[in-house]
């Protein structure tokens, strides 16, 4: 057997002269693509080859990126890998391989291989057909829990033992959520990508389950280089300073994180906590740098005012419900006191949908209300552009303000009302609600900052969750029905 040494630097060297630049396409000068530009319009554009035709051509064609001769050689490599007679730890050692030359790439050549994984590695048709005959014919006899393991095993394609490899080796699972993470944008533009990105996200589930993953608290105390991920992640309210995260940290503040053994020095996802005697309306006294630490034997409350994905090849594993759960049981057990445990969240999609509803929001109001609102914006009877630019002046408004009342209760109705295919629009209410918390009040001025002015003209919104109505408040939502602190009427007299 060849020796493993010698068979690295060999495939290393084959794989580097494969993104040689001998094989790469000849760039267009500008002048020749703005003249196929010109001619578009009388050419059409051919449908891109699949990989299975550029393996047995010979020369490349218009944009394709690898040569057909490279492209044999990667789907070589990427063979040699899950070969049957190769170990699992030998087949990690050829995976850390190709990792290395997918590092050096293009990104069309990335991709070139994404197509290699969804085209070459996939299911046996055939296979798989002839397993769900037996299945059905099998359906209520003695051999049917034998024909389900047959049929089971068909499914699993070679692309994702593929994928296992990858993740033998020291830094496969790192590079493994870093390329699904490039891969995402691209899903839109080229259908032909989502199976590969269907076995990504079903493996990271599985490897990434709660069982799997260790809360840990965050401190002032920690690493720097840990400390420095809080800084880089935060995605809710932007760290200023170190004074500013060395409040976030402080003796009445708790931050958590779930961590996974393959990528220990990575928070998958962070929950800051402030201790606290009441819900909070505001986000200003809770980021105020200079403000003293609240009295924690006072602490009533928690509230998780900013919940932070890091990782974006982890889309679609679901991490919040199981952190909100863990981070509640720990809090618990330190401060028996805490009785409440709401957020303060953002409204991120409000001020996109009063853009293009704001009309429809002006046609519910009856006549009084209306000619209230058009002497409070300067014209009768109002219309979007005056309700939408009075709005931007939104921190102006006094309690009593027609203006400000109109856009609590078009926030109300767009938390309480607006659902699409059964769930909020909005991202934050989908998540909490998702998770079995309830609307519990909406907040003005709850964010003055120059983002949350752009996102909810200020607004900001607590979600609470109860914990003994859990279960009811996500069967309600099941049911098309947004789970609220009495009426939707009633939100809009909070803050």
């Amino acid at each position: 057997m060849t020796n493993t040494t010698e068979w690295i630097t060999r495939s290393v060297s084959r794989l580097r002269s494969g993104a040689s630049s001998t094989d790469k396409a000849p760039k267009a000068s500008k002048p020749a693509a703005d003249k196929q530009v010109a001619d578009g319009a009388a050419t059409k554009v051919p449908a891109p080859r699949s990989t299975h035709e550029r393996l047995q051509a010979t020369l490349r064609r218009g944009n394709e990126s690898l040569s057909p001769r490279a492209l044999r050689r990667l789907l070589a490599d990427l063979q040699d890998v899950v070969a049957p007679q190769v170990s699992e730890l030998e087949g990690g050692r050829r995976a850390q391989v190709v990792a290395g030359w997918y590092g050096q790439a293009e990104p069309e050549e990335r991709r070139d291989m994404w197509l290699l994984l969804c085209e070459q590695f996939a299911p046996d048709a055939t296979r798989f057909q002839s397993a769900r005959q037996r299945y059905e014919a099998a359906a209520g006899t003695a051999d049917e829990g034998q024909a389900e393991i047959s049929l089971r095993r068909a499914l699993v394609s070679p692309r994702t033992r593929l994928m296992q490899r990858f993740a033998v080796f020291p830094e496969g699972m790192r590079f493994l959520v870093d390329l699904r993470a490039e891969l995402l944008p691209q899903l839109k533009s080229d259908k032909r990508l989502v199976a590969l990105d269907a076995d990504l996200e079903h493996l990271f589930t599985t490897w990434f389950d709660v069982a799997f993953l260790e809360l840990r608290r965050l401190s002032w105390d920690s690493p720097a280089s840990l400390i420095e991920k809080l800084i880089k992640y935060e995605a809710v309210h932007d760290i200023r300073s170190w004074a500013d995260l060395k409040n976030r940290l402080d003796s009445d503040r708790r931050c958590y994180g779930f961590f996974h053994p393959r990528l220990p020095n990575e928070p998958l996802i962070f929950v800051e906590v402030a201790l606290v005697d009441r819900i909070s309306s505001s986000i200003t006294p809770l980021l105020d740098e200079a403000a003293a630490p609240a009295d924690l034997k006072k602490a009533t409350t928690a509230i998780f005012y900013s919940i932070s994905n890091t990782q974006p090849g982890l889309r679609g594993v679901s991490f919040g419900d199981s952190l909100i759960k863990h981070v509640v049981e720990t809090l618990t057990a330190e401060f028996p006191r805490l009785r409440t445990f709401a957020t303060l969240s953002p409204i991120p999609g409000f001020r996109g949908w009063l853009g293009k509803n704001a009309g429809a929001m002006l046609e519910r109001l009856d006549e009084k209300r209306r000619t209230e609102l058009g002497r409070a914006v300067g014209a009768e009877p109002p219309q979007s552009a005056h309700l939408l630019a009075a709005a931007d002046k939104a921190l102006e408004l006094d309690a009593r303000s027609p203006v400000r009342q109109m856009l609590m209760e078009c926030a109300a109705y767009y938390l309480g009302r607006e659902l699409q295919d059964g769930k909020p629009v909005d991202a934050v209410a989908r998540f909490h609600l998702g998770n079995g918390a309830r609307v519990e009040r909406i907040n003005w001025a709850g964010d003055p900052s120059a983002k949350g002015m752009k996102q909810s003209f200020g607004l900001m919104v607590n979600y609470l969750y109860d914990l003994k109505r859990i279960d009811k408040h996500r069967n309600l939502l099941a049911q098309g029905k947004v789970p609220v602190s009495g009426d939707i009427d009633s939100l809009c007299r909070g803050g």
